[in-house]
């Protein structure tokens, strides 16, 4: 039988950094969502690592939710589920997450190799799922204003740009006015290694929305 596993080359050099990250950010015990799970390495590592949690992982592409599988299988972690299909950008998203509700939303590396669409259908998704001061957690590189961007992400922003116009570095600002008008508050954001930034929005509540 082929070997469905994907492998992401920068999943090894991030891991351990995003996860302990995640052990101060994500509860005990619950449901975490990952949006965009790619190759599915990051879910396998960090549901190994969080056994109190439990993972669901999505991806848009088949080929994807077919390695995600493989890897969840490879890992004997008990705690993801069977990954399904979510594409960020959609009007609807699984109707079962509504009564399913995550206590985390987790996207690594998505909205910079996406449309806008993606990003603005993530934050209006997550505004609608997740409960007062559960966290949205995003990881990449952003555009930030007060911080002149750094040459290695200057390229990286170029040739995703010359690989698809829709694609491209996200403005930290922009990401945080589509963040406040889906219902949570100023974003955290913790610096991270190779000029990546983790980025946590938390739900407001409905008082203060």
């Amino acid at each position: 039988m082929p070997d469905r596993r994907l492998n992401a080359p920068a999943v090894a050099r991030n891991r351990d950094a995003i996860l302990e990250v995640l052990r101060g950010l994500l509860p005990a015990t619950g449901l975490v969502l990952e949006i965009a799970s790619g190759s599915g390495e990051h879910v396998a590592h960090f549901a190994g690592a969080l056994p109190g949690l439990t993972f669901q992982p999505s991806d848009p592409n088949p080929n994807a939710l077919d390695s995600i599988a493989a890897w969840a299988e490879q890992s004997g972690a008990r705690n993801i589920l069977p990954p399904i299909r979510i594409d960020a950008a959609a009007e609807r998203w699984p109707a079962n997450l509504r009564h399913e509700q995550p206590d985390a939303i987790l996207c690594i590396n998505m909205i910079h190799i996406a449309p806008w669409a993606a990003a603005q259908g993530l934050l209006s998704h997550a505004g609608a799922l997740l409960a007062p001061g559960a966290p949205l957690i995003l990881y990449g590189p952003f555009k930030r204003a007060s911080h002149p961007l750094e040459p290695s992400n200057a390229a990286f922003d170029e040739s995703l740009r010359e690989r698809n116009p829709d694609w491209g570095l996200r403005d930290l600002d922009e990401v945080a006015a589509l963040a406040a008008e889906a219902g949570f508050g100023a974003p955290e954001v913790i610096e991270m290694p190779a000029n990546n930034l983790t980025v946590v929005f938390r739900r407001r509540s409905l008082a203060s929305t």
